[in-house]
């Protein structure tokens, strides 16, 4: 269990951020580390499109875009860059389909981001971190990671860059805003949670469980002193009683099951805010007092938004190509 003896934030902090479906067995995979993937834990908020176009394909190697790393903007093609970002966003030992899946989805959230503007990094299409945009791995390091076993691993994240080449999910003719996340606790977030309808980013089940992802269920155990000063930073207004178990109030779930919100000795909290200042992995998660302490039982990790990454693979595993997939989590959208 992790213990939180403080959380240290700032106040001018800004919150923007079961499976019943799927019947046949699942099987759980193996992993490189005992962690999931490295997925934006915020998700970015749809741009204001332009006048309404038609995507036309484009083919990996002719599509260009620039990438801020550090300090340094680069100009890169998708051929080149694509599939180091699969490799920092998904195992390589996902299933050929969950692969491709990562890979369209990893390609159309490019091409949007090409589209629009992104405030947090104007001089660059996108950036290499991962909180803001999408990571990507060197191949030094992913030698070093891999061993042996690079060849087999880089190989296995080509094919699915080259098998979908160019292929990108578009609404309405254009490409859409491609979020993805690590695992979700049995049902995905709607995007009207935070910004009114997307017709793309709607609730749907995710198979994903326990037995298919490293730490699924997590908890963060926090003594009563410092729960209360942590909201306390966050908002001053709130009162305490003596009585801890009076404390929370009011929690409302929102339609998949996540944290919409709560009231928190009188002060009212989204789901988002409450994972920030206690460093949860997910807003699907529970709370409860005891014996001097407040523990967060937490399911899932990241944002909740599209495309489980967990549950992708273990749909590819039952047999669902990524077409399929990506029509499910990415549901009223057409395959350019």
């Amino acid at each position: 269990m992790k213990r939180i003896i403080w959380v240290s934030i700032l106040l001018a902090m800004a919150a923007i951020i079961m499976p019943v479906l799927f019947m046949k067995e699942s099987v759980s995979g193996e992993y490189l580390s005992d962690e999931p993937s490295v997925a934006p834990t915020e998700a970015a908020s749809p741009s204001p499109t332009g006048p309404v176009s038609v995507y036309e394909k484009v083919s990996d190697k002719e599509f260009t875009f620039t990438v801020l790393d550090g300090e340094a903007v680069k100009d890169v093609t998708m051929a080149d860059y694509l599939p180091y970002v699969l490799a920092a966003e998904v195992p390589a030992t996902f299933s050929e389909e969950a692969l491709k899946a990562q890979a369209v989805a990893a390609r159309t959230y490019i091409v949007y981001c090409t589209k629009h503007v992104n405030p947090k990094h104007p001089q660059a299409n996108i950036c290499t971190e991962a909180g803001c945009c999408m990571a990507a791995t060197e191949e030094t390091e992913l030698r070093g990671n891999w061993g042996d076993k690079f060849d087999e691993y880089m190989g296995a994240i080509r094919s699915a860059v080259t098998d979908t080449d160019g292929q990108v999910l578009t609404y309405s003719g254009e490409p859409i805003l491609a979020s993805f996340h690590s695992s979700s606790a049995g049902k995905t977030e709607s995007g009207s949670e935070l910004w009114g309808d997307v017709p793309y980013l709607v609730c749907v089940n995710s198979p994903e469980t326990e037995t298919d992802v490293p730490n699924f269920v997590t908890t963060v155990e926090v003594a009563k002193e410092n729960f209360r000063e942590t909201v306390l930073l966050l908002k001053s207004d709130a009162s305490f009683s003596d009585d801890p178990t009076k404390w929370v109030t009011d929690t409302e779930l929102d339609e998949s099951g996540r944290v919409k919100s709560m009231t928190i000795g009188g002060a009212a909290l989204t789901g988002p805010e409450m994972r920030k200042l206690f460093e949860l992995r997910s807003t699907a998660f529970t709370l409860e007092y005891k014996d001097g302490i407040f523990t967060f039982t937490v399911t899932g990790y990241g944002h909740g938004l599209g495309m489980s990454q967990y549950g992708a693979n273990v749909m590819a595993r039952n047999g669902f190509d990524y077409r399929e997939i990506l029509s499910h989590y990415y549901p009223e959208t057409e395959m350019c």
